[in-house]
Formats: structure tokens, sequence, C-alpha cells
């Protein structure tokens, strides 16, 4: 019998594992310079591109060194590592940050290729330079973050050894021609018609992509990938890779999303189901919670009442174990489903005002294109 695996609902702004529960990477036997090639290999480097280090201090220290000599072996030029300030964030909506902001973007202008190595962040002003510059068409990242395990409860997993091996085998082994290939399969199907998501605790939502911008986090951080971007994170690519992503047609969107037992509003919430019509929730039902869950749609807006987006893991290193199940780096693993609320902007949809809850589900079964890709969480093709 295939065991029974919740969906997980969480919102963007994640608690961060204590300080106590980030291992160093050298204390749990990470192969530095295996893991500086990869990165690398990844953005193909071209003689005479800038590139720039972004770090927190105390974070990944020792990949600094043989990632920099790795880069210079290609010819490209090593500008060094920026550090952004040490603690959990600078304020980075405040005055000050907002000035830092404005002058980094402005000496950043000539990097062609960022790596944002763990720790650094949106609560840093060099960060959101970056991505400023981004958004303008100028340059790239590899986003490097190494973090983003959770339980099937939703809870936080410290990046031990097992989580960093797992993380460590998707970066250098993953089949990245194979991985991109099964994502422009998919991206052809959902094109070709309806999406249809459901669950066994009532999930059932379906939606059209169109024209939509579809990104995939296929590992290609060359520039030929960023000259062919439609959209802020098509120049933002992950290491370990493996998710799809995408912002439907609002008005195609329709259906209910059945939500785990969670938290929203400070408070406990069961037995959720939400109803979206043409994008827009219109009803909430809830065994218990229903009015935190309205409060926090409320108070986020336009967003907190708008469906954000799809995404489909697709890396077969970072699936969900069947031993001991987790979900390894944000849900990228093939199989899992994500399906999201609030601010789809950086996809390219027409939905604005920053809240975002991503939804994570994996035990999902996914139809496009008149086949099912995906079945109870497996991913079939």
């Amino acid at each position: 019998m295939r065991r029974w695996l919740p969906a997980l609902c969480l919102a963007l702004a994640w608690p961060a594992p204590a300080p106590a529960a980030q291992e160093r990477g050298d204390e749990i036997g990470l192969d530095w310079n295996a893991i500086a090639q990869a990165i690398v290999d990844r953005m193909h480097l071209q003689a005479g591109e800038n590139v720039l280090l972004l770090s927190h201090p105390g974070r990944f220290e020792p990949l600094l060194d043989p990632l920099r000599r790795a880069i210079r072996a290609t010819g490209a030029a090593d500008l060094g590592n920026l550090d952004v300030l040490a603690g959990s964030a600078e304020g980075a909506a405040g005055p000050s940050a907002q000035a830092s902001r404005w002058a980094l973007r402005r000496a950043l202008r000539e990097v062609d290729v960022t790596v944002k190595l763990p720790g650094a962040s949106v609560q840093h002003a060099a960060y959101l330079a970056l991505q400023d510059l981004l958004r303008q068409g100028r340059g790239r990242t590899v986003h490097f973050h190494w973090e983003g395990a959770y339980g099937l409860d939703g809870a936080v997993l410290p990046v031990d050894g097992r989580v960093s091996r797992t993380y460590l085998r998707a970066l250098t082994q993953t089949d990245y021609a194979q991985v991109g290939a099964r994502q422009r399969d998919f991206e052809q199907a959902m094109r070709r018609g309806q999406v249809r998501v459901t669950t066994p605790a009532g999930t059932d939502i379906r939606f059209r992509i169109g024209d939509r911008p579809v990104t995939r986090q296929d590992g290609d951080a060359s520039a030929a990938r960023a000259a062919r971007a439609r959209n802020l994170i098509d120049r933002e690519v992950e290491l370990p890779c493996g998710a799809i992503r995408v912002a439907p047609l609002e008005e195609t969107v329709q259906g209910v999303i059945a939500f785990p037992d969670g938290i929203w509003n400070g408070r406990p919430v069961k037995g959720l189901r939400l109803r979206l019509e043409r994008g827009r929730v219109t009803g909430i039902e809830a065994d218990q919670g229903a009015g935190a869950v309205r409060a926090e749609i409320d108070a986020a807006g336009e967003a907190g009442r708008s469906f954000r987006e799809f995404a489909l893991g697709f890396n077969p290193l970072l699936a969900i174990p069947d031993e001991d199940p987790w979900i390894p780096y944000y849900g990228y693993g093939a199989g899992v489903v994500r399906l999201s609320l609030g601010d789809n902007g950086e996809l390219g949809g027409r939905v604005s005002g920053g809240y975002v809850r991503w939804n994570f589900f994996a035990d999902a079964t996914v139809e496009a294109g008149g086949e099912v890709w995906v079945r109870e969480g497996k991913l079939l093709k």
C-alpha cells in the first residue's frame, strides 16, 4: 500500500532554522571543490565576464576560495565576495537600507553573474539591488541556498548531514539535460490545454497558462538562457535545480484547494477548503479557524484573495524519500506540487501586493495536455 503524504502549507516568510541547527559544511564533510566546480559548470562562463559572490559571514565560508579559483580558471573576472550584514536582517525597508540599495544598484551595474550563497536574502540591500538590476535586464544570478528542508508537517528541518548529502548528490549528479527535456515536454503539454490538479483530501483545481512565461529551473545559468528571460525568476537560477513554475491566466483558475492543518494569522486552522473562481478566492470553509484565514487574506488585500502560481518538481534526486519522508529543497523534487496564493508579478502575472503563501502537496495528481503526468505524488513521465 502506498503511504499517504499530506499536503503542507507555508507562508513565504518561513522561520529560519535556529543558528544552533545550522551545521558548518566542513563539520558534515562537504566536498567544497566539487561544489565549486558544479556551480561554475552551470554558469557556462565566458572569458571576461564579471562574477561576484554574495555571502553571509559565517555561512559556507570554506566554499569561497575554491569557488573563486574555479571562476578564474574559466577566464572570467573574479570580483571577489560581498558580505551582507551579519544577523537575521538589515531592516531592508528602512531609509538607510533604501539608500544602500540605490547606491549598490549603481555600483553593481557591471556585474554579469552573481552567486547568492546561503544566508543572503531579500532582507539585505545588496540582494534587492541585484534584483532591481535583473528586472532591468542586467545580469543573472545563481541562487545557492542550501536550505529549504521541511518535514511533512511543515516544520523547518535543520541542515544536517542527511540534508546536505542529499543536496550534494543533487547538485553534482543530476542529469541536467534529462531534467530540462522533461520540463520542456511538460511545458508543451500545459500549452495544449487545461491543467488539472487533484488530491485525496479534495483539491480539484483547473487552469490554463496560454502564452504566460514558464520558468524551467533546469540548472542552466548561462548568458544565453538569461538573454531569453521573460520575467525576473528566469534570471534567478536555482541550484540544486528541479522545479517548473508558472502563473496561470488568472481568469482561468477554477476549483477548490483543500489544505492540510496549518497556521493562518497566527492561529491553528483545520479542514480548510478555499473555493476559487476566475483566480480569486470566493469561498472559505474550515472545520476550525475560518476566521483566522479570513483575517490573513483580508490583511493581504488583493494578493491574499488571488491565486499566484503552479509549480511542479522534476528532479528525481530531490524526490521525497519513501523511508523517513521529508521534503527536500523547497519542493523541487520529482512529483511535488506547489499551489500558491499571492503576488505573481515576478512570474509574469497580473497580481501585485507583496503577499505570498506557498502550499506544498506531496500526494497530488496532475493532468496536462490530456495526459496524467503525476499520480499521487509520483512523477510518471
